[in-house]
């Protein structure tokens, strides 16, 4: 090929000058929205939130900035230690205006998450390519350029939307000379600071772990170094390792036990929840979950539901450990409503796998309330996101779904007719200001299983506890007071309506 021929055309000029202002614009209108995704005074809280004194307690820890609040290394190894001040956000898309559109909004995602994590973001770079480059992500050119736009800005961490395989990571890291971490990396450090239970720490450090794993770096010799007899200071002795095995080997065996130890131990947290589970089901108490988006109002729509008082922060996976609430139906049906874990676009398969514990509530329930924000600017992809990681769980494919519209004060209504042409059981409703949720509660009432055996039985006064399970799950149409006990004719499930038989007065 001649020089004439490699030279570009001015078509071809043109259109790559566009290319380049269409991704100007979709940092810029990016960058504009930094410090604003999770803005301490944006939480806007109602009578039903409680004293929050979760929130109080979450924001004094807050990161400040030029102090670190990172992990002390566990090993002799590089670990990849999350130390999120100033940032530079770096995404790539593939085709057109619509996947540059889909690429705002994820760019839009990553920069909540930087700063749901303490950071704040200064710069931004996105780039189209066909595919991304197997050694640096973006071509040679843009990460050069890339490390001269964190020069300029003082950037100390450089945060790309996806996840990097190690080779990419260390490869733009040489190159930009800061700190390179993905997107799993972000949302994991996020889970780290919010996790509050035990099992929820458990969950969120085998996550780590599993992601650590194959990222281990080695400093100097230690990779091919060969650790023999006893490990000084570490009192492990003669017999902790294979014959022959290097240091980095050796750190890999120990994560590995870590990992298996902190699996025994969510196995065993596991039967405490079952009991509780079993426990409902044996008082025929049905579930409702309350599954959706990250920051799309679930914690919200459970507290204007039940007045729990449950932690609502206008951020990215301010809920990690689930929540479970009993309600009321209006003719006095109980029911159990649980706040699960939020999911996000690209959500690590290291969570989706140590979560799975508590993602089966949901298909447990008897009904599942799908909670989108309607305010949001992609709430289809959302709804997707969501649908993808759900389809994963056991037996959530056979429980009815309503698709509750949160946020619809502040929505467009024209994105609330769009979504409900394209789903069939859609509530329309607004935690904050109470919209809708008289028509949501009478949804639920609808959804929730009715007791469908015949009673007609005469409850001696002894067993006052049968009768107010009645009231609780079963549908009394006739009650009256007799010198024998209590005559209820009505509708009970089938566990209840035996114990009711064998402790009437009459047959």
């Amino acid at each position: 090929m001649n020089t004439k021929e490699m030279q570009p055309t001015a078509e071809q000029s043109g259109a790559e000058q566009d290319k380049l202002a269409l991704a100007e614009d979709v940092v810029a209108r990016v960058l504009a929205r930094a410090g604003t995704a999770r803005s301490e005074g944006t939480t806007v809280h109602t009578e039903q939130d409680g004293d929050q004194l979760d929130l109080q307690e979450r924001q004094s820890l807050r990161r400040v900035s030029g102090l670190s609040t990172e992990l002390q290394d566990v090993t002799e190894v590089e670990y990849r230690q999350l130390r999120l001040e100033k940032v530079a956000l770096v995404g790539l898309y593939y085709g057109g205006d619509a996947e540059a559109a889909e690429a705002e909004v994820s760019l839009r995602e990553l920069s909540a998450l930087a700063e749901t994590a303490g950071s704040q973001v200064l710069t931004g770079m996105i780039q189209r390519r066909r595919k991304s480059d197997p050694g640096t992500y973006l071509g040679s050119g843009k990460a050069d350029e890339l490390a001269q736009d964190v020069a300029r800005v003082g950037a100390d961490t450089v945060v790309v939307d996806t996840e990097l395989a190690p080779s990419q990571r260390r490869a733009l890291e040489d190159i930009v000379k800061v700190k390179v971490i993905d997107r799993t990396a972000l949302i994991l450090d996020i889970f780290a600071q919010h996790a509050k239970s035990k099992e929820g720490k458990a969950q969120v450090e085998l996550a780590q772990l599993e992601y650590l794993l194959p990222r281990l770096r080695g400093w100097g010799d230690s990779m091919s170094r060969q650790a023999g007899g006893q490990v000084g200071g570490q009192g492990a002795g003669m017999g902790s390792r294979g014959p022959g095995e290097t240091k980095i080997e050796l750190d890999r065996r120990r994560i590995r036990d870590r990992m298996a130890k902190l699996r025994r131990e969510i196995a065993a947290m596991k039967p405490a929840r079952e009991v509780k589970r079993l426990e409902r089901k044996r008082n025929a108490i049905p579930a409702v979950a309350i599954a959706g988006y990250t920051n799309a109002g679930k914690s919200s729509l459970l507290n204007a539901l039940t007045g729990a008082g449950v932690l609502v922060e206008n951020a990215l996976f301010a809920t990690l450990d689930p929540t479970v609430r009993r309600a009321k139906t209006e003719d006095g049906r109980v029911y159990t409503l649980s706040d699960t874990v939020g999911f996000v676009r690209q959500l690590p398969h290291q969570l989706v796998e140590a979560f799975r514990s508590t993602l089966e509530e949901v298909g447990d329930a008897a009904l599942l309330l799908h909670v989108v924000d309607a305010a949001h600017p992609d709430p289809e992809g959302q709804i997707a996101a969501v649908r993808e990681v759900l389809a994963g769980i056991d037996g959530v494919d056979e429980v009815p779904e309503v698709l509750v519209l949160n946020k619809a004060d502040v929505a467009d209504p024209a994105v609330i007719r769009r979504v409900q042409l394209n789903e069939p059981h859609t509530v329309v409703v607004s935690a904050h200001s109470g919209l809708g949720l008289d028509a949501l509660r009478a949804v639920i009432a609808d959804g929730l299983p009715r007791p469908d055996v015949p009673v007609d039985v005469v409850v001696p006064y002894t067993r006052g506890d049968l009768v107010a399970r009645m009231y609780e799950t079963g549908e009394i149409d006739v009650e009256d007071h007799l010198p024998e006990g209590t005559l209820i004719r009505g509708r009970a499930d089938v566990t209840l309506a035996s114990e009711l038989a064998a402790a009437s007065v009459t047959s």
